[in-house]
């Protein structure tokens, strides 16, 4: 599985950590959501918005929808990587980059999320009908 803390130190970026970005406001706003990071257990987004983080824009101080932008779908080594921008639907101002990973490792599929609005998850389900880890031991 991968390991969320690393992924989350290289997803930062300058003006991440509490207040929206300096200059053109590229990068992700701490000013703008309730919790930075929240965990969501295994509840992995490929889509949308965790609306009940946002508290509003910290630019225009408006709370609104979002506009999803930029969203990509990249192919690396078997793992699916969505990623895309939740971006203020007044001002334009990006309030985090959402990132969503899929992958297949051995007999499980493998998923995690990790965005400043929506939270860090990760989730692992078995392919085969019955799950291995949930198989008792008969003696």
């Amino acid at each position: 599985m991968r390991q969320l803390a690393f992924a989350l130190a290289r997803f930062r970026l300058p003006g991440s950590a509490g207040g929206p970005s300096p200059g053109n406001g590229v990068g992700m706003c701490g000013g703008c959501v309730e919790k930075e990071y929240p965990n969501r257990g295994n509840i992995c987004l490929e889509n949308g918005s965790f609306l009940l983080n946002f508290t509003g824009c910290a630019v225009c101080s408006k709370r609104d929808f979002m506009l999803i932008t930029n969203k990509s779908l990249k192919e690396e080594d078997g793992e699916e990587i969505v990623t895309y921008d939740h971006l203020c639907k007044n001002c334009h101002h990006i309030i985090a980059r959402h990132e969503y990973t899929f992958s297949i490792m051995d007999e499980f599929q493998e998923y995690t999320m990790l965005c400043l609005l929506c939270g860090k998850a990760e989730d692992t389900i078995s392919i085969l009908p019955d799950d291995p880890r949930q198989m008792t031991l008969l003696f």
